[in-house]
């Protein structure tokens, strides 16, 4: 199952894209499924028919994780 993610990449707008596993320690890589702007066109810097790409641990500042359509709860710190 697959999850939808933010990418914040270095010098660049954020992108949305699909993950089928979440990252490990040792990955240098992440691959990404159906890359596309956050309001769902096409990315400028990709040939419109692409639709997984394999980018560098380096290029990515960090990634924000959506919740899920299967009702999965988020947790996240609330001030009280």
């Amino acid at each position: 199952m697959s999850t939808t993610v933010i990418v914040h990449i270095r010098n660049s707008e954020p992108m949305m894209a699909e993950i089928d596993d979440m990252p490990q320690a040792a990955d240098t890589l992440i691959k990404l499924n159906n890359p596309r702007q956050r309001d769902g066109k096409d990315l400028v810097f990709l040939e419109h028919n692409v639709v997984t790409v394999y980018w560098p641990w380096s290029e990515i500042s960090f990634i924000e994780i959506m919740p899920g359509e299967t009702g999965e709860e988020v947790v996240s710190f609330v001030r009280e």
